[in-house]
């Protein structure tokens, strides 16, 4: 047996990777499984998207290679997204790089700035992808508390007094995952101004802020995030297109070129037909998103009443993909979430699996039917 090598010690497979086995035995045992644990968009991405993918294939070069840095339609339909929906100004040529997939991103820019024993700040909780690619490249994740008593949000004069010598980036995600808080303008300046003075890259990783959100921000709108921030964006949440991996990173040239450096040496380009329907989809109107909103809107309110019947607490203001639920304070997240799964043949994710803050917190995802969310509440 070949040893394998020494980083995959540190870091373990995908929760929902092993989980999403355990599920698929289950149903293969005949157990009827409603699954709301994973955010994977069940609606359909924007027509048009679609037709032209399918109508793309005819063209000439359609099967080559692509540019590492994307069709300029597809560059310059982000520039235009990120000015009319953020009111933030991009230059499509040196601002903006198409990505196979935000998660490849955070792989690619961690790659790009850090070097063995530097040190990451990611938040607990928070996406698990951040601490799994700083182990892989045997840096040092340091995780920060978000509490709920904060609204999920960093204690800045806390962060103040670690040693911040090694420290090269800071991941923040808002609208957060898995909780749903959304930011405030000061927290956006306070932690622009926090990368400054510590010479820390700030990446903002930002999916979900036009689900059950009314007012989407960018960390780029705001003075000086240029010079300290990126940010990471996808088309997965927002036109139900998780399967066509196109995400996007947007800010300074310098940051941009130093991550495309490496992204040049890890793939060949975005398949040409998937940029023609995300050029599509991106200039959607306003009443692509009014249209989505209305659906999660009765999906949400209908897990409301999952998470009562389950003897769960929520945030009725939080935003995105899931709802967030805080259990009755005697229950553990991953023993109730096995609870559930084994009497009721329901699924969903204990808080645990984003950190160790996530314990006594379980999150429900609206990424299934109204039908299917009413028996689960009848199950119950």
């Amino acid at each position: 047996m070949i040893e394998v090598a020494n980083r995959l010690k540190h870091v373990e497979e995908y929760y929902f990777s092993k989980k999403l086995r355990e599920v698929a035995f289950l149903k293969s045992q005949g157990k009827p499984i409603i699954n709301l644990g994973i955010g994977s968009p069940d609606l359909e991405p924007p027509f048009k998207a679609t037709m032209l993918l399918r109508d793309s294939l005819d063209d000439e070069g359609a099967n080559k290679y692509q540019s590492y840095q994307g069709l300029p339609e597809l560059r310059e339909a982000i520039a235009n997204f990120y000015s009319k929906r953020y009111k933030v100004n991009l230059s499509s040529q040196t601002e903006v790089l198409p990505l196979l997939g935000s998660k490849e991103g955070i792989m690619h820019i961690s790659m790009a700035f850090l070097n063995k024993g530097d040190k990451v700040l990611i938040p607990n909780p928070g996406y698990p992808t951040y601490g799994a690619v700083t182990k892989l490249l045997e840096a040092k994740p340091i995780f920060y508390d978000l509490k709920e008593e904060h609204n999920w949000q960093p204690d800045f004069i806390a962060l103040e007094r670690l040693d911040l010598s090694k420290v090269k980036i800071m991941w923040i995600n808002y609208p957060h995952m898995p909780t749903g808080a959304n930011a405030t303008n000061k927290f956006y300046d306070e932690v622009i101004a926090f990368g400054k003075r510590n010479n820390i890259l700030i990446v903002n990783d930002n999916p979900y802020s036009f689900v059950l959100n009314e007012k989407p921000i960018s960390i780029m709108r705001y003075r000086g995030a240029k010079d300290v921030c990126l940010e990471l964006n996808s088309l997965s949440k927002t036109f139900n297109m998780a399967g066509w991996r196109v995400g996007m990173l947007v800010g300074n040239y310098d940051h941009i070129n130093a991550v495309l450096r490496v992204k040049s040496n890890m793939d060949s380009g975005m398949f040409y037909g998937i940029q023609k329907g995300a050029i599509e989809a991106l200039k959607c109107s306003d009443m692509w998103f009014v249209s989505l909103n209305s659906v999660y809107q009765l999906r949400r309110e209908l897990i409301w009443k999952l998470a009562e019947g389950l003897n769960c607490t929520y945030d009725e203001d939080a935003t995105g993909l899931f709802v967030w639920a805080k259990l009755p304070s005697h229950l553990k997240s991953e023993e109730f979430t096995d609870l559930v799964l084994k009497e009721h043949s329901i699924f969903i994710t204990p808080g645990t699996v984003f950190g160790s803050n996530g314990e006594g917190y379980v999150r429900f995802s609206l990424c299934a039917s109204e039908e299917v969310i009413k028996e689960a509440i009848a199950r119950v």
